[in-house]
């Protein structure tokens, strides 16, 4: 792997953990329930992209199918969270 392309991906680390601490901060601060479910799909979502560059740097398909399970298993507690907020049950 060339230094650049390294860097590019060290960098690009630092910068999903800091979107996900303001993530975290607004999960466990929001005024209300729509803003947490909101800020619980923005962390998933920025877990997938860690899972990505991780992917990249270390040359791993494994990563790939993580972040492709990570993403279905969020994308359906979104919706059971999303359906819950609307009417109060989820089945």
């Amino acid at each position: 792997m060339s230094t650049t392309l390294s860097l590019a991906i060290t960098t690009t680390l630092v910068l999903y953990a800091v979107a996900m601490g303001i993530g975290l901060a607004r999960l466990f601060r929001g005024p209300s329930a729509q803003d947490r479910v909101l800020a619980m799909d923005f962390i998933y979502v920025v877990g997938m992209l860690v899972m990505l560059a991780l992917a990249i740097r270390y040359d791993s398909e494994m990563y790939f199918e993580g972040a492709l399970l990570m993403v279905l298993f969020g994308f359906v507690g979104s919706m059971a969270l999303a359906k819950f907020l609307l009417r109060g049950e989820v089945i």
